[in-house]
């Protein structure tokens, strides 16, 4: 039993690796060596289910306004023609036969009412009924073919799990009555072939081979284009192809016996996944039942890497690029290629409505950031909410674009809200970052121990990193390098999680991330000088992750609209006083006869992101506070400052702790969180939390600062010490002028919702959030 266990621990992370990937994704590790002890699995033969014999000959296809490759409208081929299937009566067991027949393992769910647009000709099949066991659609009982009351509007749907049928083999007794057939191979590989790129990663260049029956087969070269080339590169996370060096590809083919696929695919280069392509030629087939190739070789791809994945000459790859003038940008995504899109327009970014979003227009968006077609077009705000305008709506792409902003689209928004924020998630390329690094000892796979694969006296050794100011930001490149979501939490002793003892030793120290790194090896770290006065083991860090995460964000137009001057009599701020609300000259305010001048203003923080926002400290360690009558769950929670145009700060900067409560909701969320009778603390997703601006200490205290114009700035959970997905948009910051007697506040926004161009403009110095006080 001990055995058993201690493999969990040392191999879970990497099974986890190979189960988070994708299939597809899964080929270009193909040659990795299986672990000692790890039974490398038998391939599995497939057996395809008997059709009765008076069941007739169908072909399924998905179609329609995909935001996936592996769902849509249901079609059917049957007496000669394509044809749909109403949704009356079908079920999850239909959808599973559906699924299965196109080689998929299983239904994840099935969708009526035409939700991926209107099919056109024959409704072949209504009030289907299956037990689920059914080998075809055609064994489902039904009105009969052609025989039904529906309309299109009525055409039902499915959405398939992306794991295909191992060993599943393609039924191609109908090909030759079928024009537009599609590709069903149960997966797809590049597979390097000249030693350059098999020692590269990731890998850019080889022949593209399809599994097929459970057998990797090579595609004869006759028929295929660079439009197949840039669908192939797409899916692996490549935005663009390029020409390659044919003789050396001859010359290597003509020494060995190749094993060919007996089709070719023939796309149209705008698909964001083979399976939208369209099957053709069925090559000569010689005496050995062998598909051949006749003057032909395998067909090769090569594949251009975006910026940040593109091998340069020092380290192996770029950590960081920045594009010129992007035009548009990811936000709130917790992998590498995802996120909401938004776009810059008139020096503001905005988001996508998702009316009309689909796999074509997103992948256009993916392909302009560097990385290769959309594996998901995401609708209704899944990614969270963004603020500001909403640029764009009812995009229309041919696929082509070099931008989003080239397609065609609807400028006029009229019905959309941010509850419709269209995201994306890319396809982006296997550069193997995931088998750097393992959680262990955790009571699931998303929390542990972080341990690292590090050199050691030139071989590779599992060991922990220093826990040393480990914090939430580098918390959150490994959840993001594992391709386990965001940081929940970061912690700096894990003596309850009983890690490998063979990788107690400390092999990294000194850990310093921004945060937008793709891996942890990229992050400032001390290298092989590794220094770590408390030592590893159960001083190792730790992590623990979640898929989805809180963003909060700080309503900009009510500052501005709620900013005023309050001269307030000393005897009224005693309390304030004591919970240091005031300016450090405030001590020698006569207590009978002095005021302070208090800047107030309302602050209304909203929760736009995918989970609640709770505060990090359990209630044992809140503080009561006199003032507001409840206890505060977060001391430093935010940070009110007034700076001068060169960044220096006027005002001593105030840093506001609060109770965290729903104050308010949007109008179908239920309130979870009050902070009446020492109850639970939190900001729910939907509900903003509104400290008003009569509030005590809801105010900076300005009676030493002289007139002028100013920068104010609000700064939300300033030292990050609760993971959100998106910490750019928590600084808030307006112009002010001051005459002495009167305050303006104009020209109040988020952080990063302008370009560069016109923050420069605004803030006439760069860096307006360095005084932030922070150990960082």
């Amino acid at each position: 039993m001990e055995r058993f266990l201690g493999f969990t621990h040392n191999h879970c992370l990497i099974m986890l690796f190979f189960i988070s990937l994708s299939p597809l994704g899964l080929a270009q590790y193909e040659h990795w060596p299986y672990l000692p002890g790890y039974p490398e699995p038998p391939p599995q033969v497939y057996q395809p289910p008997q059709r009765p014999a008076n069941v007739p000959k169908i072909q399924l296809r998905l179609a329609g306004q995909k935001r996936k490759h592996n769902e849509g409208r249901v079609e059917v081929f049957y007496s000669g023609e394509w044809g749909t299937v109403c949704d009356d009566d079908f079920s999850i067991h239909a959808a599973h036969v559906v699924c299965r027949e196109l080689g998929y393992v299983e239904a994840v769910s099935w969708l009526p009412s035409s939700k991926y647009g209107k099919g056109e000709g024959k409704i072949w099949m209504d009030n289907v009924h299956c037990n689920g066991k059914e080998t075809t659609l055609a064994a489902c009982t039904s009105n009969g073919w052609g025989v039904t009351d529906c309309k299109h509007t009525e055409d039902v749907g499915v959405v398939c799990s992306e794991k295909r049928i191992p060993g599943f083999k393609f039924d191609n007794s109908l090909l030759n009555q079928i024009e537009n057939m599609n590709i069903q191979v149960e997966d797809i590989r590049i597979r390097a072939i000249l030693a350059t790129y098999r020692k590269r990663v990731p890998v850019t260049e080889g022949y593209v081979e399809v599994k097929d029956e459970g057998t990797w087969k090579q595609i004869c070269d006759k028929h295929w284009t660079m439009k197949n080339s840039r669908v192939v590169c797409g899916m692996f996370g490549f935005p663009s192809e390029r020409k390659y060096n044919t003789n050396v590809y001859k010359m290597f083919a003509s020494r060995r016996k190749q094993h060919y696929w007996a089709y070719s695919m023939d796309c149209s280069g705008n698909e964001a996944h083979i399976s939208s392509c369209k099957l053709r030629n069925h090559l000569n087939v010689d005496a050995e039942k062998n598909a051949t190739c006749d003057n032909g070789m395998p067909a090769v791809v090569s594949c251009v890497p975006g910026r940040a994945f593109a091998p340069s000459s020092h380290s192996g790859f770029r950590k960081a690029f920045r594009q010129e003038q992007p035009l548009v940008r990811l936000k709130g995504g917790a992998n590498t290629g995802e996120g909401r899109v938004e776009v810059l327009k008139n020096g503001e970014w905005g988001t996508v409505c998702d009316d009309n979003w689909n796999l074509v227009s997103a992948s256009v968006v993916c392909r302009e950031l560097g990385f290769g077609s959309a594996k998901e077009a995401i609708t209704g705000a899944r990614l969270g909410q963004g603020m500001g305008p909403i640029h764009l709506n009812e995009i229309d792409c041919t696929g082509f674009e070099k931008s989003v902003t080239d397609c065609k689209f609807n400028m006029e928004s009229q019905g959309c809200n941010h509850e419709e924020d269209a995201a994306v998630r890319c396809n982006v390329p296997a550069m193997g970052f995931q088998n750097q690094l393992r959680l262990s000892g955790g009571r699931n796979p998303y929390e542990g121990r972080v341990e690292v694969l590090a050199e050691r006296n030139g071989t590779l050794k599992w060991g922990t990193i220093c826990s040393e100011n480990w914090s939430t930001v580098e918390a959150m490149v490994v959840c993001r390098q594992l391709g386990l979501g965001f940081a929940s939490h970061a912690f700096q002793e894990t003596w309850y999680w009983h890690g490998d003892v063979t990788a107690d030793s400390v092999v990294m120290s000194g850990v310093k991330c921004s945060g937008t790194e793709m891996s942890l090896a990229h992050c400032r770290h001390d290298g092989a000088d590794v220094s770590c006065p408390r030592g590893g083991g159960r001083f190792g860090a730790g992590v623990s992750c979640s898929e989805t995460a809180p963003d909060l964000v700080l309503n900009a137009e009510l500052v501005e609209q709620t900013a005023y001057l309050e001269d307030r009599p000393m005897f009224m701020l005693q309390c304030a006083l004591e919970e240091n609300c005031l300016a450090s000259s405030a001590v020698n305010t006569s207590v009978t006869s002095g005021y302070r001048r208090l800047l107030r203003f309302s602050s209304q923080i909203h929760n736009n992101g995918q989970s609640d926002f709770r505060p990090k400290n359990g209630r044992h360690a809140w503080v009561w506070h006199d003032c507001h009558r409840h206890y505060h769950s977060m001391e430093v929670f935010t940070h009110y400052d007034l700076l001068s145009l060169n960044g220096t700060k006027v005002a001593e900067g105030h840093k506001a702790s609060f109770c965290l409560e729903d104050t308010e909701c949007e109008a179908d969320v239920q309130k979870q969180y009050e902070c009446a009778n020492f109850g639970e603390q939190g900001i729910t997703v939907g509900c903003w939390d509104v400290y008003r601006h009569d509030i005590d200490c809801q105010w900076i205290d300005i009676t030493d600062v002289p007139p002028g114009d100013y920068l104010f700035q609000v700064v939300i959970n300033p030292n990050y010490e609760v993971a959100e997905s998106d910490y750019s948009n928590n600084v808030m910051k307006c112009r002010s002028r001051y005459d002495g007697q009167r305050i303006w506040m104009y020209n109040c926004h988020i952080g990063g919702s302008f370009s560069e161009e016109t923050e420069q403009k605004f803030d006439h110095f760069s860096g307006l959030t360095n005084n932030k006080v922070s150990t960082r």
